[in-house]
């Protein structure tokens, strides 16, 4: 009666807390998502999940099958895991370059809970702030790129890692605090800090600022995203970061965050590798643990559609 496709549901409606995230998780529509549910709740003649509340709360047989999706599915995915590495191998090389100072928030813990599953793979991790990291990929120097600027390259595969907006920080004293958006021009008497990298390599500027022909009244750079807050909260300048970048910021009121236009601004960060290593199994491993990781651990991200 019950299956994994099931307890997968129901682990994915537990950690998202509603059925559109869910079904964004897991690349179904919410329809086919709700049909699911509604098949296993007649199967089993009860209901699993109150779907009026917010987030979604699981009822008492619903929160005892949570309890077995919780302990069954990991023990089966080690299994696959197992599977997989004594069919393809067990060793080989992940050099990767971070092409995003706010990656380390996610990546570390991404990396451990790689390690954990593929302890003969030899990692290495480096900052691609000072380089290009798409010539070293091809070079060889580096199996993989962090990076939300895809190019056409017929040597380079993207794989995607998962959606987030990039939001303008600002101090609670601001004006433009209390907007819901705001347009480039807006930021035209702000001093703008940002990452000491090429304005191209900017998305503020190549996506927001650059098409509408705006220029803030002044740059200055910081090389860390804490240093980026305390000075926003300080009312000396404003910052385009990710959302997820700035959760633990907002949560404490020590700034504000502000959507880069009426329908904001949003990006993808993917995994670049070289196309002959994409179907590794530890490269696909790679991507799965960063997703679950990230979608687990960060606010405001969503999964690419089709992916």
């Amino acid at each position: 009666m019950l299956e994994l496709r099931h307890l997968a549901t129901l682990r994915a409606i537990d950690e998202a807390g509603s059925m559109v995230d869910a079904a964004d998780r897991l690349h179904v529509t919410q329809s086919a998502l709700s049909h699911q549910l509604k098949d296993l709740e007649h199967r089993l003649g009860m209901e699993l999940v109150v779907r009026r509340s917010r987030p979604v709360r699981f009822t008492t047989a619903g929160l005892r099958l949570l309890t077995l999706a919780q302990d069954v599915l990991p023990r089966v995915q080690q299994a696959e895991r197992e599977l997989k590495r004594l069919a393809e191998g067990q060793s080989g090389r992940l050099h990767i370059a971070i092409d995003c100072h706010s990656c380390f928030q996610w990546l570390m813990p991404a990396l451990d809970a790689f390690r954990e599953h593929w302890p003969d793979v030899e990692l290495d991790l480096s900052a691609a702030f000072s380089f290009a990291p798409l010539p070293a990929l091809l070079r060889g120097d580096l199996d993989m790129a962090i990076t939300s600027d895809p190019v056409e390259d017929a040597a380079v595969q993207f794989l995607p890692l998962f959606r987030y907006e990039l939001v303008l920080a600002v101090s609670g004293r601001s004006p433009l605090a209390s907007r819901k958006w705001i347009e480039p021009t807006d930021i035209s008497d702000q001093t703008l800090i940002t990452y000491p990298v090429e304005r191209e390599r900017l998305d503020v500027f190549t996506v927001f600022l650059d098409p509408a022909g705006a220029e803030p009244a002044a740059v200055r750079t910081a090389e860390l995203t804490p240093m980026t807050a305390q000075l926003v909260a300080a009312g000396r300048g404003v910052a385009a970061l990710p959302n997820w970048a700035l959760t633990e910021y907002t949560t404490h009121d020590l700034l504000k965050t502000v959507r880069l236009g009426e329908n904001g601004v949003w990006r993808t960060l993917y995994a670049a590798v070289r196309l002959e290593d994409a179907q590794r199994p530890y490269i696909q491993e790679f991507q799965e643990t960063a997703r679950e990781v990230c979608f687990k651990t960060l606010s405001g991200v969503k999964a690419v559609k089709g992916s």
